[in-house]
């Protein structure tokens, strides 16, 4: 195990702040995308949404390969090339005249992001386990989620003052502060010794093995649509709250404060899920969210007050976020449990396969946006309908307790 020369709390806010240059690149994004639309899209305002999405397709891509490749080259130099590939394609998006320009070079980005994003965790491994991984972990993830309820307003701020491209020397801003903190603080942290050569048909062979596990082939499968709600909530949730509530202005406010809440459910899932388990919980809160769902599609239908209405809405949201936290990080447990002979490789490919391939329902459900957050509730409730069914069939499946 390697030896941490920085303090514990700065080696804590330093993953923190590894974790939330991920968070900070969708959430800050938020507060733009009407200004992009106007100017880059102006025939079809639902197309800034990609902007979230091509981001979040990239760091899927790059989660594939950025894992084996640590293990290869070394923690730092992975994480150094993916920051610097993610600055790149800031400036790119920053000089962008047109949108297909900027999705490209927020793919770019997102391909970058995944280095800090994976090899993250991986530093941790490398320095803790057990218990105490689990303990440290857990604090960085209670700071990491301060960071997507306050994104948005400074994003906010951030376009007041500049307008939307000032976003993206933002993010370059935040790479180096991170990148040279990173660099001058920690020093590596996994030995010559202990690297791997990179070799692409152990990936094919990690996926074959995966992919034997018929319990680790559906639970992939849920973890897909469980992203994909979350992602198709985030790509409508800024036009809904200016388009059909006209708030705008206050979206910043109200998308922290939902975040703050929603955050809870992370310390809920760790009380509850000893006692109750990782299928149940993860069950339990997809039927939750299928009633909610199916609520929403008919109170759109509903000539209701508008404060009911928002209020309602409101609600809704909290729960798409809190269901993030009830059933993403059982989900992963659970696929990786069979898996402990291959978990780096593992890890890898059960991110970067779950997120690309939530892309593919996320993108069609935001770029469905009517005015009311109904073909959102539609898709969410199909979505989450799907993965209830998997796991009800999975309950069935005789195998050891979880």
């Amino acid at each position: 195990m390697s030896t941490l020369r920085m303090s514990k709390p700065e080696f804590i806010a330093l993953m923190a702040m590894m974790f939330a240059m991920t968070a900070f690149s969708i959430d800050a994004m938020l507060p733009a995308l009407p200004q992009i639309g106007r100017e880059l899209s102006p025939d079809n305002l639902n197309a800034a949404q990609l902007i979230l999405t091509s981001f979040v397709l990239g760091m899927g891509i790059g989660t594939f390969f950025t894992g084996p490749l640590s293990d290869s080259f070394g923690r730092k130099p992975v994480i150094y090339a993916g920051i610097a590939l993610y600055m790149v394609g800031a400036v790119l998006a920053w000089a962008a005249q047109t949108l297909e320009l900027v999705l490209a070079a927020r793919l770019v980005q997102g391909l970058g992001i995944a280095g800090p994003r994976v090899v993250s965790i991986a530093i941790i491994r490398d320095l803790y386990s057990g218990r105490q991984m689990a303990k440290l972990v857990s604090l960085v993830m209670m700071i990491f989620t301060l960071v997507p309820a306050i994104a948005p307003l400074i994003g906010a701020g951030i376009i007041a003052f500049t307008g939307w491209r000032g976003i993206f020397a933002a993010f370059i801003v935040f790479a180096v502060i991170v990148t040279v903190w990173f660099g001058t603080r920690l020093e590596e942290t996994l030995p010559k010794a202990a690297r791997r050569p990179f070799e692409a048909n152990k990936l094919l062979a990690a996926l074959k093995d995966m992919l034997s596990h018929s319990m680790v082939r559906t639970v992939l499968v849920v973890q897909t649509l469980s992203f994909a709600v979350l992602f198709a909530a985030l790509s409508s949730i800024q036009q809904i709250y200016d388009v059909t509530f006209a708030r705008a202005e206050s979206f910043p406010l109200w998308f922290g404060f939902v975040a703050v809440l929603a955050g809870s459910a992370s310390i809920l899932n760790a009380v509850l899920v000893v006692r109750l388990g990782m299928q149940f919980l993860t069950t339990v809160t997809l039927a939750v969210q299928v009633a909610l769902s199916g609520s929403m599609i008919l109170i759109t239908s509903l000539a209701l007050p508008d404060g009911l209405y928002f209020g309602l809405f409101v609600f809704w949201q909290f729960s798409l976020f809190a269901m993030a936290g009830l059933t993403l990080g059982n989900l992963n447990a659970m696929a990786m449990e069979p898996l402990g002979h291959i978990a780096g490789l593992a890890a890898s490919i059960l991110g970067g396969t779950s997120t690309v391939f939530a892309m593919m329902f996320a993108i069609p459900i935001g770029l469905a946006f009517d005015g009311t957050p109904r073909p959102a509730a539609i898709g969410i409730f199909l979505l989450a309908s799907v993965a209830l069914v998997l796991m009800i069939r999975l309950d069935r499946t005789p195998r050891r307790k979880r």
